[in-house]
């Protein structure tokens, strides 16, 4: 037999043995009143109708329901049938810009760590899609390949730093062609897939290295849809590289003038226009990416990533429920006096009186 929830067939006894223990403290308590109503000799002539045995089928019953209610809660199962499981979900690839402009913080705590923290967000979302993570700065690096294997991933979302990448600078173009390469070489890949793949850009969009276009374009050409989620403010903000208790240090450029970073939103808005794709402004009070997931990204059309046999068992827990219900019915239903008692078994075995006296006239 296999159990649903067998949690419950741990405490499935604790209910029984307190509703007995009750039963038995209130009997030991009638006993009682009557001995100092009168003497104990005199108990069985004063009720002579009261009979303990049934008192006790009473009490047995209502132990005995108890007990087949929590057997149902269990949800017993038993007798099985092979049914297919498909999984279904698109390639999602994450491209992180791990730059030192990331530090600003115009997003707090800062654009890396607010960015890190949609993502995981982002994360509690998905059911059956695969994830795969690219950090990108100056050059590009696949940090975790995709796979469905979330908390793989949150481990390698959790390394990422402004130390990931030596090189600085920023490349979208770079993160684009990463991201084509990783897709190129999973192994389930094939053409008419190509339409499953979603490149997520996160960065302030500040693009100093490459041709992010022409990579954009290239991506649309192999069905990658991107999807962009500008990290920062028009404004612009300096960005620290130390912080002390009384001052701060920020990134200075070769003029030693501090550099002031800020969010290009037109160069992420055309990247996401020319794939098919969507772009989001994040904010303090909603990033906006599991909102790009919602409206957008999940309305794709997914493919079936895994198909399996699995088994399926038949609930059997109505007839433990069905048992339990009759048994505490026939509590409420049989009476602790002996004459109510044979009244109540002469009515049940009428019937069947009167069609053995019918028959009998007949013959």
């Amino acid at each position: 037999m296999h159990y649903a929830n067998p949690d419950y067939m741990t405490i499935i006894f604790v209910p029984a043995i307190l509703v007995f223990i009750f039963y038995l403290w209130a009997s030991r308590r009638r006993r009682s009143k009557l001995e100092r109503f009168a003497d104990r000799s005199l108990i069985g002539s004063i009720a002579p109708s009261m009979s303990i045995a049934r008192r006790t089928i009473k009490a047995s019953l209502v132990v005995a329901g108890i007990v087949l209610m929590l057997v149902a809660l269990a949800r017993p199962q038993w007798g099985f049938e092979w049914q297919e499981v498909k999984r279904t979900g698109l390639d999602i690839m994450i491209a992180m810009d791990v730059s030192k402009s990331m530090l600003a913080n115009d997003v707090k705590p800062n654009r890396l760590e607010r960015s890190k923290f949609a993502v995981k967000d982002l994360v509690k979302k998905l059911d059956g899609d695969r994830m795969g993570l690219i950090a990108f700065a100056g050059t590009s690096f696949l940090q975790c390949p995709l796979t469905i294997d979330y908390n793989g991933f949150l481990l390698s979302l959790d390394d990422l730093s402004v130390f990931t990448i030596p090189r600085g600078g920023t490349s979208i173009s770079s993160a684009i062609r990463e991201a084509m390469q990783a897709f190129s070489q999973n192994k389930t890949d094939a053409a008419n897939e190509r339409k499953y793949r979603v490149l997520v850009v996160i960065t302030d969009g500040e693009d100093f290295e490459g041709d992010a276009l022409a990579a954009a374009k290239e991506a649309a050409a192999a069905g990658v849809k991107i999807f962009c989620v500008g990290v920062g403010t028009p404004e612009g903000e300096l960005i620290p590289v130390s912080e002390g208790y009384t001052s701060k240090e920020y990134l200075l450029d070769k003029t030693g003038e501090a550099v002031k970073t800020r969010l290009n939103e037109d160069i992420l808005k055309e990247i996401a226009i020319s794939t098919g794709g969507s772009y989001v402004r994040a904010t303090q009070g909603d990033f906006g990416l599991v909102l790009l997931y919602e409206k957008s990204i999940s309305r794709l059309e997914k493919r079936d990533i895994e198909a399996k046999m699995k088994k399926s068992y038949q609930e059997r827990f109505q007839y433990f429920l069905g048992a339990a219900v009759l048994l505490l019915l026939a509590e409420m239903l049989l009476s602790e006096r002996k004459r109510s008692l044979d009244r109540q078994w002469q009515i049940l075995i009428w019937p069947t009186h009167y069609i053995k006296k019918s028959l009998t006239r007949r013959l």
